[in-house]
């Protein structure tokens, strides 16, 4: 079981979550609840977009892409050629 040591770099969320003790206390989480974290977390950050910070990179290679499948339509995937693939690795 891996621990989730939220004291390193979010006092703040430690608190938050009220896991006890901010000082080195580690918790520890079974699947269902990590799964359940990653949720929530998820649907947090996605109520606020505008707060997820984009690096100056990121918007380039976003634009290089864009401009690239704008080149070349041929180029990219269609989205039920992509569920096809995962379905195909997943019953591997």
């Amino acid at each position: 079981m891996k621990v989730l040591d939220c004291t390193a770099n979010s006092p703040a969320l430690f608190e938050r979550i009220g896991c006890g003790d901010p000082h080195g206390y580690s918790i520890r989480f079974c699947p269902s609840e990590k799964l359940q974290l990653v949720e929530d977390l998820w649907d947090d950050l996605a109520a606020a977009p505008d707060s997820v910070p984009v690096h100056d990179w990121q918007r380039r290679e976003l634009a290089r892409r864009k401009a690239n499948l704008l080149k070349n339509p041929d180029s990219g995937l269609r989205w039920e050629d992509v569920k096809l693939r995962i379905s195909a690795h997943r019953a591997c």
